[in-house]
């Protein structure tokens, strides 16, 4: 889809008829009153009710509302934009719609561990089938930032610490939620965000500030919003913080040099909520009126909930301190939207209350919803076979999740339908026989604090039961924004539980939920399985008991590194060479911690089946590769078990000697193969000169002439590589 937005006559007559005021309008977002749902999902400021919200709309000084739901009320707000107003200009509405609306999916970050971004378009297709029943043209997803540090809360928002699986997500997830149309009536146009580096606020503090290499900020941190943007997503979110020193919000070199001049985007930029407001606290902007020049003259088109556009754009323009032509064009990058998506036409578009109350949508999400859940749990761990379980074993479920309907969502979820929420005990009950009559259920603690007698019922329900299944992990609260650890460790409640349990001896697997990579301490760490389930949604206990007794085969794989411990964050596996690297033989003097080596626990694209997988080696056809050729890399992978899987299979490459310090391994492909017991399959993948580009260390992009490493390989740390010379271009 092109990212474009089509002239039309009608925005082009709007314009010279529109005064000082009327501009600034359309350029504001503000919380939509007239039909609230959650009012503490953000910071108070500049709020006001449903009737001054739409005296505003009456009165042509509001361009967009958001977080708002219902087709009825929208009707309403509509109904004064385009009947009251001078102009009848409509009204965009606009919400965060992460992952899901009355359906909720998995977490971002889980559904990534999927490595199935078609499974990403389809959730999000549906989630946009939802959303513009009930009153929403817009959505502020996909978040697309790296996060390199799992103390960083909104890393559950995001794909993971990878850039190819992070590009590859962002796309699909654009698709999904706009459909092949935009002008149809369950196309949800798409806001990549948050623009950029997000993910590399310094010690994974949100809102900190951000010091990055050009390069790093070109190679890692960009390539997901270029993927979006090619992708055809029409809005771009700014980030809360700075970058070198310059936030974000008011960053010339990337909203205007960046996005407008290198990829000729031609939609909006909008601000993150009051973040044109926060220049002021970051010292950046001396006021109101200066907050507004700079932010508006780097390229951020809409603020969103301060107020400071309408307040004062109108003078600074009529002083010459904006162009009026540089208000016109973002003015009519605005009205160009509302006309792509056919609000002009049909300003009652996505406002059909019947359609709202049509509920036939339900069976089929909720299938995609149970098989998203079940695609996106990782298996870390399954000693001696114990999973899947027997329906006839004596299971002891215990923890603080096994009963709880709280934490099911994820962050970021403000409108799912609660009354359809699967608790663990739910599913599982469902599963077995009898309604599960040989299944025990106890809490064993909170989810921060012992409850009384906890720990006793809970060896009590251990000593009795042939297997314990023990849902433990972070409150739903601890990811998402504003959600920074420094210890990414259980709350110590939940893991005196665990080891209280693991002492009876009596086998144990691990529900790990959660929203970022963990550090696993003690008997959760030495637990005979581990099974990694995130936030799954409103699907989870059916799910969970779809994988545990192996009625679906586990094939999700991690997006990120779980660690050791804590402080090797931020850690990710395409870290950059190092002059002392550490070798098996030799742990004096190099790159290593006094108490863990310089490697993951589990690293990035780490995952189990049922199965059992072998590869064989990787191969290239031809060690040299003309500059204009392909290197064609194969291997065959083998399930040798007596269960079918699905594997996923991941290409990795090195770049031996370069002008910039390159990662020890970067993904650069990936397949899922589902393979039969005794199945063998040949894989192949082909890399071209694009493929092995970079940021080189004068400032411009392309690959080099060399000799590189490949893996093809089950993880980002497994395999024995093979090698091809890149040629030099010939003349």
């Amino acid at each position: 889809m092109p990212t474009t937005l089509p002239a039309d006559p009608r925005v082009e007559s709007l314009i010279p008829r529109m005064t000082l005021e009327e501009k600034a309008g359309q350029l504001g977002v503000f919380a939509d009153m007239v039909r609230p749902f959650a009012p503490d999902v953000n910071p108070e400021t500049n709020v006001r009710n449903a009737t001054e919200v739409l005296e505003q709309v009456r009165a042509g000084r509001v361009g967009t509302l958001f977080n708002g739901v219902g087709a009825e009320a929208g009707r309403e707000i509509q109904r004064v934009a385009v009947e009251e107003s001078r102009l009848g200009i409509p009204v965009l509405l606009a919400a965060d719609v992460i992952h899901g609306m009355r359906t909720v999916f998995p977490i971002p970050l889980g559904e990534a561990a999927s490595f199935e971004p078609d499974l990403a378009e389809r959730t999000a297709r549906a989630t946009a089938i939802e959303a513009t029943a009930a009153g929403i043209h817009w959505t502020y997803a996909p978040a697309v930032d790296i996060a390199r540090d799992q103390r960083w809360g909104r890393g559950a928002e995001g794909a993971g610490e990878d850039v190819y699986l992070g590009c590859r997500f962002a796309a699909a997830r654009v698709r999904g939620f706009q459909g092949p149309d935009l002008r149809a009536h369950d196309s949800l146009l798409a806001t990549a965000k948050h623009f950029v580096a997000y993910g590399a606020v310094s010690a994974g503090l949100d809102y900190n500030f951000v010091e990055i290499a050009e390069g790093t900020l070109r190679d890692v941190h960009l390539p997901p919003f270029k993927a979006a943007v090619d992708a055809g997503a029409l809005a771009v979110m700014t980030a809360f913080n700075d970058i070198n020193g310059i936030p974000a919000s008011a960053n010339h070199a990337l909203l205007t040099g960046v996005l407008r001049g290198e990829w000729a985007f031609a939609g909006v930029v909008v601000s993150d909520y009051t973040a044109d407001m926060e220049l002021i606290a970051h010292g950046y902007a001396a006021d109101e009126r200066h907050a507004t020049e700079l932010a508006f003259s780097a390229g951020m088109d809409l603020s969103m909930q301060s107020g400071f556009y309408a307040a004062h754009l109108p003078a600074l323009v009529e002083s010459g301190r904006i162009p009026m032509e540089k208000l016109d064009a973002a003015v009519r990058r605005v009205l160009s939207l509302k006309a792509a998506i056919g609000l002009f036409d049909d300003p009652y578009r996505s406002l059909d209350p019947a359609r709202e109350a049509d509920a036939s949508w339900r069976e089929a999400h909720e299938a995609l919803a149970r098989d998203a859940a079940r695609r996106s749990m990782v298996l870390l761990k399954n000693e001696g076979g114990l999973l899947p379980l027997r329906r006839d074993a004596r299971i002891a479920l215990i923890g603080p999740f096994a009963r709880d309907l709280d934490n099911i969502e994820g962050c970021w979820t403000l409108f799912g339908d609660r009354s359809r929420y699967v608790s663990l005990e739910a599913g599982l009950r469902a599963a077995l026989p009898d309604g599960g009559a040989r299944l025990r259920v106890v809490d064993g603690c909170g989810l921060e604090a012992p409850l009384q007698g906890g720990i006793e019922a809970a060896v009590a329900a251990a000593r009795e039961a042939d297997v314990v299944v023990l849902a433990v992990g972070e409150p739903q609260r601890y990811s998402g924004e504003a959600q920074s650890r420094t210890q990414i460790v259980l709350p110590p409640a939940q893991q005196a539980l665990a080891e209280a349990v693991a002492a009876t001896g009596t086998p144990v697997v691990v529900l790990l939920r959660n929203g970022r990579a963990l550090a696993l301490q003690g008997a959760v760490r030495d637990a005979q399985a581990i099974l990694v389930t995130w936030f799954l949604g409103s699907q989870t206990g059916h799910a969970v008991a779809d994988v545990l007794f192996g009625d679906y085969g586990p094939s999700g794989r991690l997006p990120v590194s779980f660690p050791h411990d804590s402080g090797q964050q931020p850690y990710f596996y395409n870290h950059p060479r190092t002059g002392r690297p550490e070798l098996p033989d030799m742990k004096e003097f190099k790159a290593r911690w006094r108490e863990h080596p310089h490697q993951a626990l589990y690293p990035f694209g780490h995952g189990l089946t049922y199965g059992q997988v072998e590869y064989g080696p990787t191969t290239v056809e031809s060690p040299a590769v003309a500059w204009d050729g392909e290197a064609v890399l194969r291997a065959t992978v083998r399930n040798s078990g007596t269960r079918g899987v699905e594997e996923v299979v991941q290409l990795y490459v090195h770049d031996r000697v370069a002008s910039r310090v390159r990662p020890v391994r970067e993904l650069k492909g990936f397949a899922k193969l589902a393979l039969q017991p005794g199945e063998a399959r040949e894989v192949e993948f082909r890399l071209s000169r694009a493929d092995l580009a970079f940021t080189r260390a004068d400032g411009t992009q392309g690959a080099e002439p060399g000799w590189f490493d490949a893996w093809i390989a089950p993880s980002a740390v497994a395999g024995e590589p093979a090698a091809f010379e890149l040629l030099p271009p010939q003349g």
